[in-house]
């Protein structure tokens, strides 16, 4: 079984960047799609993007392209998300999680989601 564990959320101020981690153990990490989402205060879990298996393939969610970037190397069991240009909107708790049916935009089709890591972006 796969777990995984996010770091490198922090407080950044408007226009700022921050890279976060995705750490997976477990040997079967690239039989999976990861996705990144995200959850604010008093709001519903919210997709961000997901990038296939072999990292070939990505997408995503119109409110961060162009901005973010998903990568991932599947020699280290990582998966790195970089934020660039960051916004007071962006302000979230960010998980990532894994997915059994491809990449997709719907945490449905997800499991095995990390503890989450606080991004707080100042005004």
């Amino acid at each position: 079984q796969v777990q995984l564990v996010e770091s490198g959320g922090g407080l950044v101020q408007d226009g700022g960047s921050l890279r976060l981690s995705c750490a997976a153990s477990g040997r079967t990490f690239d039989s999976y799609a990861v996705g990144w989402f995200r959850q604010a205060p008093g709001k519903e879990r919210e997709f961000v993007v997901t990038i296939s298996r072999s990292g070939r393939s990505t997408y995503y969610a119109n409110s961060v392209k162009g901005r973010f970037t998903i990568s991932r190397d599947n020699a280290k069991n990582m998966v790195y998300l970089q934020m660039n240009s960051l916004k007071p909107e962006d302000t979230a708790v960010y998980y990532c999680a894994l997915s059994s049916v491809g990449y997709s935009g719907s945490s449905k089709d997800y499991h095995s989601w990390g503890q989450g890591t606080q991004v707080t972006v100042s005004s």
